[in-house]
């Protein structure tokens, strides 16, 4: 069920927040570090830490970011060549955000995450540990999926689906997904009178059938994968939220209860507020 009007609103208190990060938005078309906005990503991630919330940032790029530094144009289809742009992109991306989040007084901690560190209990266990170790000392956590180890028959497969499954995993409240557009259309927002659907209550045929899969040539997903991940978080309690991440501030108006994207809403509840 859809909605591309406002309702009537209760306001919910967030305490624990996932924020994925899309390729599109770390990088410029020529695959190079979008610096300024990873700059602006950092200070509001930064400042809703210092409201004594505890953030995780689900980023991805490793792969986009490799290909830059060592001349590639294309996405190679090679795995073990994928694994090694990774490789290079990984480090890059985790020097760029430690440098970002210390001018705001922000300590960030790698996590890399496969397969079955979500599903195997044992694994899944002791990466909730560290998640808790990481938030009791302040760090914000910055997650991946471990492309340099993970083949395709253990891959979770894209980091919109691991943020839905890093939520579950840490009892998050919210989920905040950050996007090259505003959020979900009614139909290809590049068509002319495409509106934006401010709220979705279910996902169903109305909503898969639109979600169309625009994969681009650095990154991995789409609006499919992005309601995939809708539909894990909504089964587990979890709003979520698709928000043009060219715009960090969104983040704010959706933690604050202000509208902005497309909103994903469990159990008929709202977590908006007017004005």
């Amino acid at each position: 069920m859809i909605n591309l009007e406002s309702g009537s609103d209760i306001v919910a208190d967030y305490n624990r927040i996932v924020i994925k990060v899309g390729t599109s938005t770390l990088t410029y078309g020529n695959g190079k570090l979008n610096l300024s906005g990873i700059e602006r990503l950092s200070m509001v991630l930064s400042d809703i830490a210092n409201q004594n919330k505890d953030v995780v940032l689900v980023t991805s790029g490793a792969i986009g970011v490799g290909m830059s530094r060592l001349g590639f144009e294309e996405r190679p289809s090679n795995i073990g060549l994928k694994q090694a742009l990774a490789a290079v992109g990984q480090g890059l991306l985790m020097q760029t955000y430690e440098k970002m989040f210390a001018e705001y007084g922000r300590i960030v901690a790698q996590i890399l995450i496969t397969r079955e560190d979500i599903f195997l209990e044992d694994r899944s266990t002791n990466a909730i540990n560290t998640f808790n170790a990481l938030f009791k000392h302040n760090v914000i956590p910055i997650v991946n999926e471990n492309d340099t180890i993970a083949t395709d028959e253990i891959k979770i497969g894209d980091n919109d689906v691991l943020s839905a499954y890093v939520a579950k995993l840490i009892k998050a409240d919210l989920l905040i997904l950050l996007s090259d557009i505003d959020g979900l259309y009614d139909k290809n927002p590049a068509l002319e009178g495409a509106k934006l659907i401010k709220r979705v209550y279910s996902i169903d045929d109305s909503i898969t059938g639109i979600a169309e899969d625009t994969s681009s040539i650095l990154g991995t997903g789409g609006m499919r994968t992005k309601i995939n991940a809708a539909r894990i978080a909504m089964e587990n309690g979890i709003p979520m939220a698709i928000v043009n991440g060219n715009r960090p501030d969104n983040i704010y108006d959706i933690i604050s209860g202000r509208e902005a994207g497309t909103l994903f809403l469990t159990d008929g509840r709202c977590f908006l507020r007017k004005g």
